[in-house]
């Protein structure tokens, strides 16, 4: 669905984004995976629930990820597969001015998560990972980069 947008569809997306949208990835500790983390990358793009009606086009527009109300009256488009991410990430990043530098770290993640064959790919995965810490507002942060 995402091939067939204009340039305006996609550069009102990526000032979305800017705006009222967040990119981050975690790395959720969890014994079942391999070096025990799983590495979770999501793009988030944010609304009030007053205003659903047409942030409804705006997610049928992006049509890779799925709404959830939040009790506190907010609404939520998450994308959360890799493959809708870098597809979205490659719509957004010609246009993006506020979150450029998200949009390129997350390309670098994604493709550093695909090529982990040993621990040491593994901690420069980590390593990029939280480069995010200081391009966001995280104040948590309860994984530090790993030693190979």
């Amino acid at each position: 669905m995402t091939k067939n947008l204009s340039q305006t569809q996609k550069a009102y997306l990526a000032g979305f984004l800017d705006g009222d949208g967040s990119i981050y990835v975690r790395a959720k500790p969890n014994p079942t995976y391999r070096y025990g983390f799983q590495i979770a990358p999501y793009i988030v793009l944010f609304q009030s629930q007053k205003d659903k009606d047409n942030f409804s086009k705006v997610c049928a527009l992006i049509g890779l990820g799925h709404l959830r109300e939040r009790k506190d009256g907010i609404l939520e488009y998450i994308v959360s597969k890799k493959d809708s991410i870098d597809e979205f990430l490659q719509i957004v990043k010609p246009y993006s001015i506020l979150k450029r530098e998200q949009v390129e770290l997350m390309s670098k993640i994604l493709k550093a998560k695909h090529k982990v064959q040993s621990k040491k790919d593994f901690a420069i995965l980590i390593d990029l990972i939280d480069q995010f810490r200081e391009l966001n507002y995280s104040k948590k942060r309860k994984v530090r980069t790993l030693t190979p």
